[in-house]
C-alpha cells in the first residue's frame, strides 16, 4: 500500500514537472515566432511592395500554367467534343486601323448643352454644315449671328443655341406669354426648357437682361399683304363636320410629328393643290414672311381645327365655308420652309394631335 502511494506521489510530480516543461518551450516558441514574424513584416514594410509586382507575375503565371494543363481534360468533359483547345487554329484577320471614309469632319461633344455656345469657323463649314453638326435649324444660326446671305468666313465666331429657336435678352414688360407671343410659339415650350430659369417658379417671372431660350420661336416680322390670296373655291354653303379627316394632298412625308414639330410635312416638286380634311369655317387665310408663311386654319366645330401652312396660292377667304375634300390652295414654300411642302396640324380642344393618328 505504502509503494502505491509513492508511485502516485511520484506520478503527481512527474506531470508537474512535465507541464512546467511544455509550458516554458511553448512560451518560449511563442516568443520566437513573435520576433521571426516581426522580422518578415519589418523586411516586408521596409521594401513596401518592391516585390509585389514579382509576386503578381509569378501567381498569373501559375494560373496560366495550371489552365494550360486542365484545359484538355476539361475539354474531353463536353459531349461529343475531343477537341484539345490549344491546337485550334487561331484567326488571321486583323482588323483596319483606318477608317473607310476619307471625309474629315468635326466632332462635336453629345453632351447636353445647357446655353449658347460659340463656334469658330473653320475651311469648309457652312450655315447648312454647322447647323447639322449642332442639331438645329439653319434659321437659328442666321437669326443669332444676323447673317446676311449665308456668308461666314474662315475664324469668325459664330454663337450656336442648345436648340431651334431665339435666344431673346428680357427687357422691362416682358412675360413668358408676351415673349412667345412676339416669337411666334408656344409659353410652354419656354416653360420647359430646362435651362430656362425663373425669379418665381410659380408665376415664371424673369429678371430684367437674362437671356431666355424661346424654342421653336421665329424672328418677327411684318405681315406682308400678298396678291396670292383670293377666293377661286366657292363658299360650300350649310357645312357638317364628318370627324373623318382625309388626306390635304398628296407627296411623300418629309418630317413626322414630334414634341418640337407638332405637324405633318408633306413635300412634292409638284406643287399639287391643297384640300380641306374635313368640312368646316375659315378662321385664318393670310400670309407671313416667317413661320408658317401663307396658311390657312379651318374650324370644324366640333372641338377641331386644322391648319395648313407655307401655301404659294390661297383659294378660300376668312369666313367662308369649305366642304370636305374642297380646294384650299396650293402646295409652295413660304415663310420657314427650305423647299415646297405643306406643314399639316391637326389640333383638339387645343391639343396638337399626330395627323397620322386621324387621317384615313
Amino acid at each position: 500500500m505504502d509503494d502505491f502511494v509513492k508511485i502516485a506521489d511520484e506520478l503527481k510530480v512527474f506531470s508537474k514537472e512535465l507541464l512546467f516543461y511544455l509550458n516554458k518551450k511553448l512560451h518560449f516558441s511563442y516568443i520566437h515566432l513573435e520576433e521571426n514574424k516581426n522580422a518578415f513584416v519589418s523586411s516586408l514594410y521596409k521594401q513596401r511592395g518592391r516585390l509585389s509586382r514579382k509576386l503578381i507575375h509569378t501567381g498569373m503565371a501559375g494560373l496560366v500554367g495550371v489552365g494550360m494543363m486542365i484545359a484538355p481534360v476539361i475539354a474531353q468533359e463536353f459531349p461529343g467534343r475531343s477537341v484539345n483547345p490549344w491546337e485550334v487554329e487561331g484567326s488571321p484577320q486583323v482588323l483596319s486601323a483606318t477608317s473607310e471614309s476619307d471625309g474629315i469632319e468635326t466632332l462635336v461633344s453629345e453632351k447636353v448643352r445647357d446655353g449658347i455656345k460659340e463656334f469658330k469657323v473653320e475651311e469648309g463649314d457652312t450655315v447648312a454644315s454647322i447647323s447639322k453638326k449642332f442639331g438645329v435649324d439653319e434659321n437659328t444660326i442666321r437669326w443669332q449671328n444676323n447673317l446676311v446671305n449665308d456668308k461666314i468666313k474662315i475664324g469668325q465666331v459664330l454663337q450656336i443655341l442648345p436648340v431651334t429657336g431665339i435666344a431673346h435678352k428680357v427687357v422691362k414688360g416682358d412675360t413668358v406669354y408676351s415673349i412667345a407671343k412676339r416669337f411666334d410659339t408656344e409659353a410652354q415650350g419656354i416653360v420647359d426648357f430646362p435651362f430656362n430659369a425663373f425669379s418665381n417658379d410659380e408665376t415664371f417671372e424673369l429678371a430684367i437682361g437674362q437671356i431666355v431660350i424661346v424654342p421653336d420661336g421665329v424672328k418677327p416680322a411684318e405681315v406682308t399683304a400678298s396678291p396670292r390670296i383670293k377666293q377661286i373655291t366657292p363658299d360650300a354653303g350649310s357645312i357638317v363636320a364628318s370627324g373623318s379627316f382625309v388626306w390635304p394632298t398628296n407627296g411623300t412625308i418629309s418630317q413626322n410629328f414630334a414634341w418640337y414639330h407638332p405637324g405633318l410635312d408633306i413635300a412634292n416638286r409638284a406643287v399639287p393643290n391643297i384640300l380641306a380634311a374635313d368640312s368646316g369655317t375659315v378662321t385664318y387665310a393670310g400670309c407671313l414672311n416667317w413661320g408658317y408663311g401663307c396658311h390657312v386654319r379651318v374650324d370644324h366645330g366640333n372641338g377641331y381645327t386644322t391648319l395648313y401652312a407655307h401655301l404659294q396660292q390661297i383659294y378660300v377667304t376668312v369666313g367662308q365655308r369649305v366642304g370636305r375634300g374642297n380646294t384650299i390652295g396650293k402646295m409652295g414654300s413660304t415663310g420657314r420652309s427650305t423647299g415646297p411642302h405643306l406643314h399639316f396640324e391637326i389640333v383638339r380642344n387645343g391639343v396638337k394631335l399626330s395627323p397620322l393618328t386621324v387621317l384615313k
